[in-house]
């Protein structure tokens, strides 16, 4: 077994691959002259907080619970955005965060007086700033589900709603338009911001690039987009300039591992069946469509098209719930599957971790992180209560 001491199912976090990434992300940080910061909905397992904080300094936070663990757990006070805030949670979001950055005019009017009262009651150290969330009107994102700037989108305020004079406490303004993207999209992205939002940016301290930077992934250009944010931040040296991307942090950090519990065959096609599932453990492969890669098997895209899907070592594989469409095919794998079989799904740590869900009452995965050292700690494991105290 690849992790002989892990439970099965478990997510696996290798702590030597975290921390790889977060080495090239504050080098970046240091040779671009700009901040990164993690964003909670790609990756919020804060027992690690200590390893991250080794690195960066901030988080990015789209809810009040998101808000609560920046400040309480990873030490900070967070950046935060959300589509709406509520009046019953806003004041928590005040005590919880050192940017607060509103999606349309009529949140700013709405929530600004409270901020303006609790920067008038409070001392330097815990002020807030204001932003607004901007939408250049251009995105490269080609899954429809992530693409924030299509016609119609309830993300951001276009430059014809802009008033000239930015209102009252307005200091920044935050752009999210990518999606595990490259530096060549970030350099069409920055031509369309200026276009569109340059007559702004002298009245700005600050300009929030969003996440979807996939700076670790192996073919990104690292230098094209030091040099890009250098360029900008010489065309506008009053603003600091922000990213925050999730899935780059955990870019490739750790796996899924679950077990081979059955193998059924009809009209010739094998699916083996794991003690996991898709839909509850790995939405996005089903959200995106995406085929994940799995540890010693050569991924079939066209499997069927091509006639395959009866070749010899050659499965569909299964999820463990009811949910008919909790499938996905076909692999090929270097050895025949049986009962017991190891499955690693790969790259299984970005999004997944926050995104799983109890459906069907299915055992969750237990969290794992493989230390440097080769010892593997228990971050958390599931029981039965945990499933049964959701509808407490």
């Amino acid at each position: 077994m690849t992790y002989p001491d892990a439970p099965s199912p478990a997510y696996i976090l290798e702590e030597i691959r975290l921390r790889r990434n977060l080495t090239l992300i504050k080098s970046i940080a240091e040779r671009a002259g700009v901040e990164f910061i993690l964003a909670f909905k790609a990756y919020a397992l804060w027992k690690t907080f200590p390893i991250f904080r080794e690195y960066i300094s901030h988080t990015t936070a789209s809810s009040p619970y998101e808000a609560r663990l920046a400040l309480e757990e990873f030490g900070s006070r967070a950046h935060t955005y959300t589509p709406a805030y509520e009046e019953g949670t806003f004041p928590e979001i005040l005590r919880c965060s050192e940017v607060v950055t509103f999606n349309s005019l009529t949140q700013y009017e709405r929530f600004y007086p409270q901020v303006r009262a609790w920067n008038e009651r409070h001392g330097d150290s815990e002020q807030v700033d204001c932003g607004l969330r901007v939408n250049p009107e251009y995105s490269e994102i080609e899954t429809a589900l992530y693409d924030p700037c299509a016609p119609g989108s309830r993300f951001g305020l276009l430059s014809d709603q802009m008033p000239e004079v930015l209102p009252e406490g307005i200091r920044g303004f935050h752009i999210h338009c990518h999606c595990e993207s490259s530096s060549y999209a970030l350099e069409h992205t920055l031509e369309h911001v200026e276009a569109k939002f340059g007559r702004w940016l002298d009245q700005l301290e600050w300009i929030n690039f969003g996440g979807g930077h996939l700076v670790t992934r192996a073919d990104y250009d690292v230098p094209h987009l030091i040099d890009l944010l250098k360029g900008f931040r010489a065309r506008h040296p009053r603003l600091k300039v922000v990213l925050e991307p999730g899935s780059a942090f955990a870019w490739q950090t750790g796996t899924l591992v679950a077990q081979v519990v059955d193998i059924v065959e009809n009209a010739g096609i094998k699916t083996a069946l794991f003690n996991a599932s898709f839909t509850c453990h790995m939405p996005d492969c089903l959200e995106m469509p995406y085929h994940p890669t799995i540890r010693h098997a050569e991924t079939l895209n066209d499997g069927r098209e091509r006639g395959l899907e009866t070749a010899p070592n050659v499965y569909r594989l299964g999820g463990n719930s009811c949910l008919s469409g909790d499938y996905m095919g076909y692999w090929r794998f270097e050895e025949p599957l049986h009962v017991g079989s190891e499955i690693v799904f790969e790259d299984m740590i970005h999004y997944t971790t926050v995104k799983t869900n109890m459906f069907n009452g299915i055992h969750h995965p237990a969290l794992c992180l493989l230390h440097a050292d080769g010892t593997l700690e228990m971050l958390r494991e599931y029981r039965y209560e945990d499933y049964r105290d959701r509808m407490d």
